[in-house]
């Protein structure tokens, strides 16, 4: 569907709004390469420095297709998010969009120069209705709108676009301001609110209020989206709610040329992705209505009560957490514990009937998890991620590091003909260990010798492989989960054995949001590993160096 935007032909109509999804370089990238629809690619937010934002959680659903969310414009600021966003190539029927933000004017006009040259136009964030100082209330000002639109304009040689909140009672004054100040389209509507939302009496988000999006906000996204058409005439990206053709189509009717779907897209694959919007353009053609049907209505971010029976000290730095209840989760998946007043982070599941969690120190929640008293309730959601399915009649071989044997032990005992190998630095950090024995054939590594082999996991695994018969090497099938310099070794070793797309990894990147929302998850390759993985499958991407 060849779209017209800003000077270029595109190859789609549609964006994904900045802050949903494409927030890396690298999802950028593989959404350039897979879905050719989405003619305009919207980065997130980027401002003068960087911003670490709000703990999680950042992200709830109230009801199906209805969320709120408090990201605070987290982001790795002008100079960083320059040298991430000069090694994406755009293709010439696609428009890169890089959304930006500041304090004042003088920031904006800073960070629009750093980033204007490495894309087709620049869309003002005047519209976050969470950060205090930023986005909103600079956007509520039709003088100071355009104070900022002009000065952006007077610095840079592409588009500028600003993106308009609709918590305004006069958005057609605040587009005409824009349009005065010289914008080339206007991106209509940010977020509504912000809103509390609250379960079993605790406020969810971290920051407490979040902007509301999803299928809520579209009649007031609607509304001002034909506001602004009678206010201005310049290009319109229209967001707010959209998931289905009849969506779009009155949208366009409304006035909008470029259409902005992003809370629709959560839980979705970037497969699912994919077909979602390419489900979505033949309905436009054909006038039928298939696409919504795609739509993950049924994902779960709902949270249920647990209590801490045992927290069982394995060293200073590693306990394991040991639950009142069964949560229901396969090999491969993850979940979300929330502490209300702590914040939430994903775990695998080490056991699940009662279930437990294996924790090691690496930041403020963590330590704080290691201090937990029996009888303290949390709250878990999930689970998140994909199931691991290993073909049939395959072997299983297993490398570990960390808490990452929490996922290799339930592949173990789910599935059975497994070895599994695991490293640590010394014996008093292997834990689990009668327990993997009883499901597995256990090959222990440690770097001082105290217990199994002397040396890292990986060379244990290599002496392994070598001794294989190279008429079983087929059967081989192999999952790693831990820190990334450890799986990227094993994952080295492994293909020198085996095809590439019998080697699945996981590694400890920042999950957040756990339903593919919030981009934080990203691998080198644009997946992203809560909803692509956690397992991700090693064909898929270049070998390690």
């Amino acid at each position: 569907m060849k779209t017209e935007f800003l000077g270029k032909t595109l190859s789609g109509p549609f964006t994904v709004p900045s802050g949903i999804v494409t927030c890396s370089a690298n999802i950028i990238q593989r959404f350039f390469a897979l879905i050719p629809e989405v003619g305009v690619l919207t980065t997130k937010s980027i401002g003068p420095e960087t911003r670490l934002g709000y703990r999680e959680p950042i992200l709830t659903q109230y009801e199906p297709g209805y969320f709120a969310n408090a990201v605070g414009l987290t982001n790795p600021g002008a100079d960083q998010a320059a040298k991430l966003l000069s090694k994406v190539t755009i293709p010439e029927d696609r428009f890169l969009l890089i959304s930006i933000f500041g304090g004042s004017v003088n920031e904006y006009v800073e960070v629009a120069k750093k980033l204007a040259p490495y894309g087709d136009g620049l869309e003002l964030n005047l519209s976050c209705p969470h950060a205090k100082g930023l986005g909103m209330a600079m956007g509520q000002d039709p003088l100071l709108v355009k104070e900022i639109v002009s000065a952006v304009k007077a610095a840079v040689d592409i588009p500028v676009v600003p993106k308009l909140t609709p918590n305004v009672p006069n958005i057609d004054e605040i587009a005409k301001a824009a349009s005065d100040g010289g914008a080339d389209a206007i991106c209509a509507i940010n977020t509504m609110g912000p809103e509390r939302h609250e379960a079993h009496g605790h406020p969810i988000l971290s920051n407490k209020e979040g902007g509301i999006s999803g299928k809520g906000i579209l009649p007031t996204a609607l509304r001002c989206v034909k506001e602004i058409r009678d206010a201005v005439d310049c290009p319109i990206i229209a967001c707010g709610g959209i998931s289905s053709a009849d969506n779009v189509r009155k949208f366009q009717e409304a006035g909008a040329s470029i259409i902005g779907i992003g809370s629709a897209l959560i839980g979705m694959t970037t497969k699912d992705i994919a077909e979602y919007f390419t489900e979505l353009s033949n309905d436009l053609k054909n006038i039928t209505e298939n696409s919504e049907a795609l739509v993950h209505y049924n994902v779960d971010m709902n949270f249920k009560p647990v209590t801490l029976v045992e927290n069982k000290k394995i060293t200073d730095d590693i306990c394991i957490l040991t639950f009142d209840r069964k949560i229901d989760i396969q090999a491969g998946q993850f979940i979300f514990l929330w502490i209300p007043g702590l914040g939430e982070k994903p775990f695998s599941a080490l056991v699940d009937d009662p279930f437990k969690l294996a924790v090691i120190n690496l930041g403020y929640f963590t330590k704080e998890l290691m201090r937990l008293a029996p009888g303290t309730e949390a709250y878990v959601r999930g689970p998140h991620g994909n199931a691991i399915s290993p073909p049939v009649n395959s072997k299983i071989i297993a490398v570990a590091g960390g808490t990452g044997l929490a996922a290799v032990y339930q592949l173990a005992r789910d599935f059975g003909n497994t070895e599994i190998f695991f490293g640590a630095r010394s014996k008093d950090r292997l834990y689990f260990v009668e327990e993997s024995k009883k499901v597995s054939n256990l090959h222990i590594a440690t770097d001082d010798g105290s217990e199994g082999a002397q040396g890292v996991v990986t060379e244990l695994l290599d002496k392994y492989l070598d001794e294989i018969p190279d008429s079983e090497l087929s059967s081989l099938v192999f999952y790693n989960c831990g820190p990334a310099p450890m799986v990227q070794a094993a994952e080295s070793i492994q293909r020198k054995y085996s095809a590439a797309n019998r080697i699945y990894n996981a590694i400890d990147y920042l999950t957040k949001c756990g339903v593919g929302i919030c981009g934080a998850c990203d691998a080198p390759d644009g997946r992203r590993l809560c909803v692509d993985g956690p397992f991700l499958d090693a064909a898929d991407t270049e070998p390690p160096p």
